[in-house]
């Protein structure tokens, strides 16, 4: 019997349950909660970055939307923090690649 013991969406129980298979769940505290949902983050971006998926870009997503939310905040607020920051600083759609910085003068 595999052991998982890892951060699984909400339906996911029933879903198993419902292919007439058994599994052993248990509701996380607040700080394993948080600790979970940041490995989570990392595996999806793991699987993002094997695959290039629009489907692991959408996990990953949903997961930063879980973290926001277990954090106090939401994925507007976020994307708020990002337009702003894009205003002030740039995106990435002129795919500048740094190479270099010399010293000013004085």
């Amino acid at each position: 019997m595999p052991i998982y013991h890892k951060l699984v969406r909400d339906r996911i129980p029933d879903i198993i349950r419902a292919s007439g298979k058994t599994c052993v769940c248990r509701t996380l505290d607040e700080a394993e909660y948080l600790e979970r949902l940041e490995d989570k983050l990392q595996e999806e971006l793991t699987e993002y970055m094997e695959s290039k998926s629009m489907e692991e870009l959408a996990d990953l997503l949903e997961v930063m939307s879980a973290v926001a939310k277990a954090r106090g905040s939401c994925l507007e607020e976020v994307d708020a923090l990002r337009r702003a920051k894009a205003a002030a600083r740039g995106g990435f759609d002129g795919r500048v690649l740094l190479e270099e910085v010399s010293p000013g003068r004085g």
